[in-house]
């Protein structure tokens, strides 16, 4: 299956770069390209993408906008948004518009493409560290205390629990606490299976309720 691309940002150079980039990837073909928002919704529906790979901040209008309006005009066209900013409320904003997801511009090609794919099946994505992000931000629960027989970490592993819920990366983890990425990246493995969690987003969440953040 291929995926119909529609690159949208305001800054040609990070415009072509990415069109360029998608359009060697396999299952990818970008149909073409837009400056700002406006043009994005009027792009669409001239060539009818599979999704809208959009910048947020625009001059005119912006990818909010543009998403909220292609949800309507577009609704079998999916919108992601690719962006430098991790601010919780331009996700709220952006989800909320109808956006399928949410990637920040850090991201390898490949993991692009593949977000796009996942896009275009139906799969919204986040950003991991936008998503721990968010959920750190969210209320706390009014139900019932984490289960205090849940097993004890260690002083290092809750030191690593408390970067990931702010959003760190494993690369960024390894640098703040002088260790290997490896090393992180088992310390979190085992953080996941001794809390029973899923992903890092359910472990911003866990180390919200216990009080790291």
């Amino acid at each position: 299956m291929t995926v119909r691309v529609l690159v949208v940002d305001d800054q040609q150079l990070i415009r072509e770069g990415i069109a360029a980039l998608l359009g060697i990837r396999q299952g990818i073909t970008v149909v073409g390209t837009a400056a700002d928002g406006k043009e994005a919704v009027d792009r669409t529906l001239e060539l009818r993408p599979d999704v809208v790979l959009m910048d947020v901040r625009m001059p005119g209008m912006d990818g909010v906008e543009a998403a909220a309006v292609l949800r309507v005009r577009a609704p079998e066209c999916r919108t992601v948004m690719l962006t430098t900013f991790d601010d919780e409320e331009y996700v709220i904003q952006a989800l909320r518009a109808g956006a399928s997801g949410y990637l920040l511009k850090d991201l390898s090609a490949e993991e692009l493409a593949h977000a796009l794919r996942l896009a275009h099946a139906g799969v919204t994505q986040l950003d991991s560290s936008v998503a721990c992000r968010l959920a750190a931000a969210l209320p706390r629960p009014c139900g019932p205390a984490p289960d205090p027989q849940a097993p004890a970490l260690s002083p290092r592993e809750t030191e690593i629990l408390r970067l990931v819920a702010e959003g760190l990366t494993n690369r960024e983890i390894s640098a703040a606490l002088f260790v290997s990425e490896g090393t992180v990246k088992n310390h979190v493995s085992r953080i996941l299976g001794r809390l029973k969690l899923r992903d890092r987003t359910q472990a911003a969440i866990r180390a919200r309720d216990m009080g790291l953040l």
